[in-house]
């Protein structure tokens, strides 16, 4: 986060400390959004300080003083472009992206409020969590989006509807989609798992 404030400093001209209380406070939220979109970690960061440097530029255009879902929607255009761009550039995918359960780089927005509990509790919940993560990130964009928007960043529909252009209806038709995708996985992934028990 250091590194999109000093980048910032560089900028001049602008009002640059309304925007670093404006916008600069979501950049944990515009993280969450590019990781689980692109799923690595170096071109989430990439894609954040892009998007940051362009909401600098356009910080003029910001109505009101709500800016989280403004950025939110600069980071998910840069980060369409990316996977467009990947897609385009390459047809080859990683093994260690495919195979390797990558998990949440920053998995502490997912974590839950810790209490007491017991060792088995939280080895429960830590496994959980981590099949959680990995069946987000095999969602497709246009869901893994909704449902970080929805459920990790608690924006409103219609929040929603204007980071991702399109009418509120499919939005929650989208999360819909999301959250049946994600417990159908989940189910697959728990029975997989208690067939391979005792």
């Amino acid at each position: 986060m250091r590194k999109y404030k000093t980048q910032m400093a560089d900028l001049a001209g602008g009002d640059r400390a309304r925007f670093e209380q404006l916008v600069l406070v979501h950049l944990p939220a515009a993280y969450n959004l590019a990781y689980l979109l692109l799923r690595a970690t170096s071109e989430a960061e990439d894609a954040v300080q892009d998007a940051s440097i362009r909401a600098y530029r356009a910080f003029d255009q910001l109505r009101g003083e709500s800016a989280k879902p403004w950025l939110l929607a600069i980071v998910r255009n840069v980060c369409y472009r990316r996977l467009q761009d990947r897609k385009r550039g390459r047809n080859v995918i990683s093994l260690d992206e495919a195979l390797l359960p990558g998990g949440l780089a920053r998995g502490d927005e997912l974590a839950m409020a810790s209490t007491e509990r017991s060792p088995e509790q939280a080895a429960v919940l830590a496994s959980d969590r981590t099949l959680l993560a990995a069946a987000i990130e095999r969602l497709p964009p246009v869901f893994r989006e909704v449902i970080v928007l929805r459920e990790i960043e608690e924006l409103s529909y219609r929040e929603i509807a204007d980071v991702t252009g399109v009418p509120i209806g499919t939005v929650m038709s989208r999360l819909s989609r999301a959250r049946e995708e994600l417990r159908a996985d989940m189910m697959r992934v728990t029975k997989e798992d208690s067939g391979n028990g005792l």
